[in-house]
């Protein structure tokens, strides 16, 4: 396959068409993944389990759908995913104990189902509970196993670059029939 010499061979309103036509995939995803953002109340609606720390509810790989709706009070044996200051990536883990008190603050204790003991010790330090504010959102449903592609993506940058030229490449010299 001579991806060159397909690209010296198109004209420049074909290329034209081609590279808007790249373009515009890849605002309609950006605009369904604001779009979701809006419906699903969560700054990330859809995570991947990075660990083994939830199995057996979750295992590494599987996508997670989130919500996060501020009316919905949180509560103990609901599955959560946080973000703790200091650290990037979130964390999905279960809701284990709940304190509320009178002026409708919530502060709450998580833990991995696979884990001993709970998450005090990956929360900054002199943190004992989270609350509301650190919530991405919590977990409505799942697909097992389909995040692991993001998975391989990020323990393999070669291949995630690889995948992506040819990605782009075939979006881009594809000719409509």
């Amino acid at each position: 396959m001579d991806l060159f010499g397909d690209l010296r061979r198109m004209n420049k309103r074909q290329l034209y068409y081609q590279v808007l036509n790249f373009a515009m995939i890849v605002s309609s995803a950006l605009m369904i993944w604001k779009g979701l953002i809006v419906v699903t109340g969560s700054e990330s609606p859809i995570v991947v389990v990075l660990s083994g720390s939830m199995e057996p509810a979750f295992h590494r790989g599987d996508l997670l759908f989130l919500t996060n709706f501020h009316d919905d009070p949180i509560r103990a044996g609901e599955i959560v995913v946080f973000k703790v200051e200091g650290r990037d990536i979130p964390i999905v883990h279960r809701v284990i104990k709940v304190h509320e008190k009178g002026n409708g603050n919530i502060k709450f204790l998580t833990k991995g189902d696979n884990n001993e003991v709970d998450d005090r010790g990956l929360y900054k330090e002199g943190q004992n509970w989270l609350e509301k504010k650190d919530v991405v959102g919590r977990a409505r449903g799942f697909l097992p196993y389909v995040g692991m592609v993001t998975i391989i993506m990020n323990d393999y940058p070669k291949f995630k670059y690889a995948l992506l030229a040819v990605m782009g490449a075939y979006v881009l010299l594809k000719r409509e029939s």
